[in-house]
């Protein structure tokens, strides 16, 4: 482990988390402007102390990077630990840069509460990126559980006519998943001998009848946040009547602490129970990338079609990371930064169409390339992403994850490449009934092209999706050695 001289991780965490506080302290409903302004500055950043971990991150160094420890709660032996790998380097600056996408998302758009808003926001990144560095098992529990309430508090308060609804069953789906967690994180601790160091739990001798116990307790806490086919009914409804920027955190961040948990916990501290139960998780994986596309592919509500679309991509996730070969690992750990960028752009451009029309129907829509070119040309391109287009970041987890398939089974293969024909489909008879062909009414007649700040957030979003899908190496060569690492350990402990 590389001891860090400069606490670059809490800075990354608690930069946000203060600026948070300090806009919900300070704001003040009469002062909106100056609320913005704080909240760009604070998520600016909060965006720029995270670019020093690429930078210095090395990526041929094996284990825990940056690391922080001092004690926390020294009687129970807790500590406030923190360390990232290849597997978490990149969703720190994605959280971070997605948290400057959101602020400037409602610049407009939020006219009240407008500094509880982005308060919550800012707060929300910086116990997001917590879970993704914390090395201590209570701390990630915390951080774990904290990312419930801000976003239940965004669904709650700035979400549709549902709101209180879709806010309430987000949150018991989440925290009772999370429970059952709780309880394994204990039964680690004493079987460590008084000990919540995730790393040292790498190591404990655990029996399968035990490790099986053990990963089903973080498969439901993990399966809910993805969300996993049949665990994903809480996942629709949230999105759709989320605010735009909710649903962008949602999509872009939240939905990746689940699959981040299986790298940290599920595969590492019970690997034998990972690999007897693979075909299960398999399984839940190919139901929801087969069955959830095709329910996506009847949806009425451009928010809902998106939202199943996430759970079919996050199946990709899955299933890469249970067929234990290089490519299909880091396949799904790509997959989960494009999806990042590429459903967030998705919920931003819903976004802009609900600004104006104040519905999300497909119906309502027809004919938005004839007064909206700019919007059309974004609105394409980030389809066509979510499709898997070659040379956009949808394509690269994608294939990577296919090419693992094919070598771990070649039937897995077959089944998981019909993810791509059902993306094309869903994504592109969207683009086809919202952007192409005639007007579709005088609403859609009357609608104006993206203003500049429009412009700026989706054009951001565009370059990142582009570069990625160009040039993925700065993203595999940061993850290699530690998926080299992950499953040395998990064929190791198979084999013992």
């Amino acid at each position: 482990m590389m001891q860090s001289s400069f606490p670059l991780l809490s800075l990354a965490i608690w930069c946000p988390i203060v600026f948070g506080v300090f806009i919900l302290a300070c704001g003040r409903d009469d002062n909106p402007a100056m609320v913005r302004g704080l909240s760009l500055i604070g998520a600016i950043v909060s965006f720029l102390v995270t670019l020093p971990l690429i930078q210095h991150f090395d990526n041929a160094a094996h284990g825990m990077q940056f690391v922080e420890k001092m004690a926390w709660i020294a009687r129970f032996n807790i500590f406030y630990s923190l360390g990232i790998d290849g597997l978490s380097l990149w969703f720190i600056p994605l959280t971070a840069f997605i948290t400057v996408i959101v602020i400037i998302a409602g610049w407009e758009v939020i006219e009240k509460k407008v500094s509880q808003y982005m308060g919550a926001f800012l707060i929300l990144s910086g116990v997001m990126i917590g879970v993704f560095c914390a090395l201590d098992g209570l701390l990630f529990y915390v951080f774990f559980e904290a990312t419930l309430i801000p976003m239940f508090i965004i669904i709650g308060v700035w979400g549709g006519t549902n709101r209180v609804y879709a806010a309430v069953k987000f949150f018991l789906y989440t925290f009772l998943g999370s429970l059952l967690m709780l309880v394994a994180i204990i039964y680690l601790y004493f079987k460590s001998g008084g000990s919540f160091d995730i790393l040292a739990w790498h190591k404990l001798p655990i029996p399968l009848s035990a490790q099986i116990l053990i990963f089903l307790s973080f498969l439901l806490a993990f399966a809910v946040k993805v969300p996993m086919w049949p665990v994903h009914t809480w996942l629709p409804d949230a999105h759709v009547e989320a605010p735009t920027g909710g649903s962008v955190v949602l999509a872009a961040i939240m939905l990746k602490l689940g699959g981040y948990g299986f790298l940290r916990f599920s595969l590492p501290i019970t690997p034998d129970a990972s690999h007897y139960l693979s075909g299960f998780v398999i399984t839940l994986s190919l139901i929801a990338v087969i069955y959830i596309g095709l329910v996506a592919l009847v949806q009425a509500d451009m928010k809902k079609l998106v939202a199943y679309s996430s759970i079919a991509h996050m199946g990709f996730v899955t299933l890469g990371f249970f067929m234990f070969n290089d490519m299909s690992v880091q396949g799904g750990v790509v997959q989960m930064i494009s999806h990042g960028f590429v459903s967030g752009a998705m919920f931003l451009c819903i976004g802009v169409l609900y600004d104006r029309m104040h519905s999300r129907q497909i119906v309502d829509y027809g004919g938005v390339v004839n007064t909206m070119p700019k919007f059309a040309a974004f609105f394409v391109l980030f389809s066509l992403a979510n499709a898997g287009l070659p040379a956009t970041s949808g394509f690269v987890g994608e294939f990577m994850v296919i090419l693992g398939a094919v070598k771990f089974n070649f039937w897995i293969g077959m089944l998981a490449a019909t993810a791509l024909i059902l993306g094309a489909a869903y994504s592109l008879w969207l683009v086809k009934r919202v952007i192409f062909g005639a007007v579709g009414n005088a609403h859609v007649a009357q609608l104006l092209d993206l203003n500049k700040r429009e412009f700026f957030m989706l054009g951001l979003l565009a370059i990142a999706v582009i570069a990625m899908g160009v040039y993925p190496a700065p993203f595999t060569d940061a993850m290699q050695i530690s998926v080299t690492d992950l499953l040395k350990h998990v064929a190791l402990s198979k084999a013992n």
